[in-house]
């Protein structure tokens, strides 16, 4: 098997999974295979690609069960993603997207990764007295799913937090906007409509809520999500802005499941990966590395008890 662990090297179970994620993803490794190499040995300790590209290649060297990933989380240390700090995964993926992105020198490889990544949609702000409206390009790397609605009440499934997520949303009252057209503060319509997505969708579910006293609360409830997932079947036209060959490709198979457990304060990071050479799912736990089945990921739909 290519299922290699990541030592544990001061609460870096985030890292390691996170790590875990874009190395067991072959689209992301054949472009990093392709980087230039730093040329001296002061820009090869910091240069993030080249550190994770010998990583990929220790797990990949030999037949150990771990390899330690202290080298990386070193050269990461100099932009400030420390070692013994809980971090966040969803911001953690950003970081290091970022990094990795700023310091690939070759142009057709940021363009390449970037269209591995890249969420493009179209903001669209429309006033309800005129009816003027201004249209809005943006990108993002990942969909960042709320899991409870305008009330607080919990949404069920992955496919309805992503219609959530995609509902036109009205601005009233404190949140009316100065329409030109009007002179004046008017009430508006706010929709996203989704233009293109990339070959790795990456979705964020946001599991946390803030409290009045300011206390971030941990959102454990059971949310299940699919294997299979076709955004034609789950957006409106309204919501789509592409043609028909792009929404084609608007078809996913579940790849990877980075999963936290514990509260808000504490707690421990894993990643449920399906091999994509082998067609089998993986649980990688730091070190420690065992072939699993789809039951066995369903535990990361969440459980209030457990904390997942």
């Amino acid at each position: 098997t290519g299922a290699v662990g990541l030592y544990n090297v001061g609460q870096s179970c985030c890292l390691n999974s996170v790590l875990q994620v874009f190395l067991m993803n072959i689209h992301f490794t054949g472009i990093l295979r392709r980087i230039t190499v730093p040329p001296c040995a002061v820009q090869k300790r910091r240069n993030v690609p080249y550190q994770m590209l010998l990583l990929l290649e220790k797990m990949q060297c030999g037949k150990r069960k771990a390899v330690s990933p202290i080298d990386l989380a070193c050269c990461l240390s100099a932009y400030r993603v420390k070692l013994f700090v809980q971090h966040d995964a969803a911001q953690l993926f950003l970081t290091l997207w970022n990094l990795i992105k700023r310091q690939m020198e070759k142009p057709e490889l940021v363009e390449k990764l970037s269209y591995l990544y890249t969420i493009c949609v179209q903001e669209h702000l429309a006033c309800q007295k005129c009816s003027s409206e201004t249209k809005r390009n943006s990108s993002m790397l990942t969909l960042p799913l709320p899991v409870l609605d305008s009330n607080s009440h919990m949404l069920k499934t992955l496919e309805d937090c992503l219609q959530y997520f995609f509902r036109p949303e009205e601005l009233t009252d404190h949140n009316m906007c100065f329409c030109e057209q009007c002179g004046r503060k008017t009430p508006f319509l706010q929709s996203m409509k989704l233009v293109h997505l990339p070959q790795t969708l990456t979705i964020h579910l946001k599991r946390f809520c803030f409290e009045k006293s300011a206390y971030v609360h941990k959102l454990s409830h059971y949310l299940p999500f699919p294997q299979d997932l076709d955004f034609n079947a789950i957006l409106t036209e309204n919501q789509c802005q592409a043609d028909d060959n792009e929404k084609a490709a608007w078809q996913y198979e579940l790849f990877a499941v980075v999963a936290h457990s514990g509260s808000t304060s504490c707690g421990h990071y894993c990643a449920y990966i399906r091999s994509l050479t082998e067609c089998k799912w993986y649980c990688f736990n730091d070190s420690e590395v065992c072939q699993v089945w789809w039951d066995d990921v369903k535990c990361t739909y969440g459980h209030f008890k457990l904390h997942w």
